[in-house]
């Protein structure tokens, strides 16, 4: 028959002692109520568990094989009191989240730097890839959510999308490019394509609209030189050829910001986007870390916009 659990507590109190006095005062019971406790737990088992002396309490075999396994348990009840509370407080909470190119590049950095000083208890993991290798790894579970450009994520009736912001996004060369020198004519979008183009992964529904701006024949895809998911090695490129890199404004701030990429001006070329967002199960809420780390996004998400 089960023991319950405050008994089992009871136990381990008395073993400890060694007197009915000392660890009733210790459980907070009158003595009475704590020797009522004690021979209802050995009635409960069909156990002497004690042998009661005239000074000090000792336990029997029988009592020294329960208290140890009681021990176990009571150790693991405060355990998970500890975990509840820590929990419901967002202190702890693994969290796995997948992201793209871009929101690896501007935003995860800043996420990571705020688990890492608020929750130092916690481990993250991050995925960065594609969205379709992360929409995989979402439904096998293995992703709390993922951030990524929307219009690159399939409409599908099992996923949630939540947009979190528009980033704008332009065409970046190196410092001394010769599309930046002095003598350089009006910049036409059509020029940028004999130096080649240096992209992260594009569906073909925007890689024609592209193409549509440079001026393409219709039905032509907008072609890239250069088409890799990670967007450190694509600036990597920019930076050490004449390659165009298009990205979004905020994964090249800080080389615009020390002069080694140079935010080309197109004649007549709108401005564009990413329609970054978070992708998550459907029907599935979220732990408290990945909460806080959604809300984290979608702040920093419309301060970078």
């Amino acid at each position: 028959m089960p023991v319950d659990l405050k008994r089992l507590k009871h136990l381990v109190a008395l073993a400890d002692t060694r007197n009915f006095g000392r660890a009733a005062l210790q459980c907070h019971l009158s003595q009475p109520a704590f020797s009522r406790s004690i021979q209802a737990a050995e009635d409960e088992l069909g156990l002497q568990l004690f042998d009661r002396g005239t000074v000090d309490v000792a336990c029997t075999d029988a009592g020294a094989f329960v208290v140890e396994r009681a021990r176990k348990l009571v150790f693991d009840s405060r355990c998970l009191e500890r975990d509840v509370s820590l929990y419901r407080e967002r202190q702890i909470g693994d969290i796995a989240l997948g992201v793209g190119p871009y929101p690896a590049a501007t935003m995860v950095p800043r996420l990571l730097e705020a688990l890492r000083v608020r929750f130092p208890g916690v481990n993250t993991r991050v995925e960065v890839n594609n969205a379709t290798h992360l929409a995989e790894h979402l439904r096998a579970e293995e992703l709390d959510f993922y951030v990524a450009d929307l219009r690159n994520v399939p409409q599908a009736t099992d996923v949630v999308f939540t947009r979190i912001c528009q980033l704008s996004a332009s065409f970046f060369v190196r410092a001394g490019h010769p599309l930046v020198l002095p003598q350089a004519p009006a910049l036409q979008a059509a020029t940028l394509l004999s130096y080649g183009l240096a992209s992260v992964r594009l569906p073909d529904p925007i890689r024609l609209a592209l193409a549509a701006l440079f001026g393409l024949p219709e039905g032509t895809l907008l072609p890239l030189a250069v088409e890799c998911d990670d967007l450190h090695l694509l600036k990597g490129v920019a930076l050490g050829t004449d390659t165009v890199l298009a990205c979004a404004d905020a994964g090249a701030q800080e080389e615009v910001a020390d002069g080694r990429l140079v935010r080309l001006q197109i004649t007549g070329f709108p401005t564009f986007f990413s329609d970054m967002g978070v992708v998550s199960l459907r029907g599935r809420s979220y732990s408290p870390m990945a909460q806080f780390a959604v809300d984290f996004l979608t702040q920093l998400g419309q301060k970078q916009a």
